[in-house]
């Protein structure tokens, strides 16, 4: 295929999917025509047209595309969509078609490339390095999962010699980078709609990690079996790079950091959660393996704000407490509801989750069904399905799952009913959680706690 350079028009099929997003604004910030579909107008697509990319949200075919050229388009789409006219449109007519992920290994493959993978912590940990590296003033861009509160954005650039990529193992699409410096979180089941079982879904981070050229430069948790030499890291037990002492202090997270040299006491930060602090631990292992002094990633760690949506916390004069979480595996969501009951264990949890993908739901409905019963009480919304259709997963719905919870208190809700649920109950911390739309309730929510 040509050049990246060689195109002026770059078309996104799902361009407000938040990898997706973070390439159009790439392309965008490099003076390019960016336009796109997306089937569902949010937040971030409002967001992506303020800043002057053109989006429609209905699969036609109108003067916008056909004005296209073939010879000076590219275009972009996700593996999430299957079927869709636009996208039979450019086939048809020989555009060049490539993945996100493909495209993502075009423009980082000639930087000094950091990728963070796992079913569980990317986005923070990819959020965190790129953070790090911004503050030590690193010459780097990111792409990543999720909008930091620093940033503001999912995208950054601030030089070219090193990119920090949330390395996505959907539909394996990891594979098509080539990471100089990788990261595996995590390698639990997930995905089985394209991976089958748990065994295919390790040999796909092993197959991930064959990809980096040096032992040295592959950071794996302690006890993930990666098939090859590498670093590990870990929290409370010695490793390669290690972090141990935690305790809490108004508030902030204390910890001590241990090099395969050197131990750094004191680190601090408002991010709550010893996974977190998992994730810090790797971050700080890389940047300073990349030359950063220590009292630079001190002063990083201090002021780093976190991710919007992982563990979003909102304190109220009135005594409640707000938490919104982009948790949708059993996995994520005991660590969230875990650290709340470590750091509140006296007040009252109201959880609001909705399920993401049926598929999903149905192969972790136990999990799901366990961590969910800690609440003290729970609405459950209906399943959000993006790519799939209810009449392919008959059975797998939300009072289905319900059934499955332990506790006493709890009810099936849609989304359009569940503010009003909300307010008519009695809680001392409100946890809304789930990947779907259920972000929609965050604004309200905010809102109303003020006035109560």
């Amino acid at each position: 295929m040509k050049n990246l350079e060689t195109y002026q028009n770059f078309y996104f099929v799902g361009i407000g999917g938040i990898g997706m997003s973070a390439l159009a604004r790439y392309f965008h910030a490099s003076g390019k025509k960016v336009l796109g579909y997306d089937k569902t107008n949010t937040k971030l697509t409002q967001n992506l047209m303020q800043e002057g990319i053109d989006i429609v949200f209905e699969d036609l075919i109108d003067e916008r595309i056909t004005s296209l050229q073939k010879e000076d388009t590219l275009v972009i789409y996700t593996p999430a969509i299957k079927t869709l006219g636009i996208l039979d449109y450019f086939n048809q007519n020989q555009f060049e078609v490539l993945k996100r992920a493909k495209v993502l290994g075009l423009i980082t493959e000639n930087t000094d490339c950091i990728a963070v993978a796992g079913t569980h912590g990317k986005t923070t940990t990819s959020t965190l390095v790129s953070h790090l590296c911004k503050e030590a003033d690193l010459p780097f861009s990111c792409f990543l999962g999720g909008i930091s509160e620093n940033f503001k954005s999912n995208f950054l650039y601030n030089g070219s010699t090193y990119s920090v990529v949330e390395a996505d193992e959907y539909d394996r699409s990891f594979l098509n980078l080539s990471p100089d410096w990788a990261v595996v979180t995590s390698t639990d089941a997930d995905h089985l709609d394209i991976y089958g079982d748990k065994s295919h879904i390790e040999e796909g981070f092993r197959q991930f990690a064959a990809l980096v050229p040096e032992d040295k430069q592959l950071f794996v948790r302690k006890g993930i079996e990666i098939g090859r030499a590498h670093q590990t890291y870990a929290v409370n037990e010695k490793a390669d790079y290690y972090s141990d002492n935690l305790r809490m202090d108004h508030d902030k997270i204390y910890f001590d950091f241990h090099t395969p040299t050197e131990t750094i006491k004191d680190f601090v930060w408002e991010i709550p959660g010893i996974h977190n602090v998992e994730n810090a631990t790797v971050a700080l292992a890389i940047l300073h393996n990349l030359g950063v002094d220590f009292d630079t990633l001190k002063k990083a760690i201090a002021n780093f704000k976190g991710i919007k949506r992982r563990y979003t916390k909102h304190f109220y004069e009135n005594g409640k407490i707000y938490i919104d979480d982009y948790a949708h595996h059993p996995t994520e969501i005991n660590a969230v509801i875990s650290s709340i009951k470590t750091f509140y264990p006296d007040k009252k949890l109201l959880v609001v989750f909705q399920p993401h993908l049926f598929s999903r739901t149905r192969d972790f409905a136990d999990g799901f069904a366990e961590s969910l019963s800690n609440a003290d009480e729970l609405i459950l919304l209906d399943i959000y399905p993006a790519r799939e259709l209810q009449e392919n997963f008959e059975g797998i719905t939300s009072k289905w799952l319900l059934e499955k919870v332990t506790l006493d208190k709890k009810e099936a809700s849609t989304l359009s009913d569940a503010f009003e649920k909300i307010k008519e109950k009695d809680f001392d911390i409100l946890l809304t959680v789930g990947a779907g739309n259920i972000d929609t309730l965050y604004d309200p929510i905010c809102e109303w706690i003020t006035k109560i």
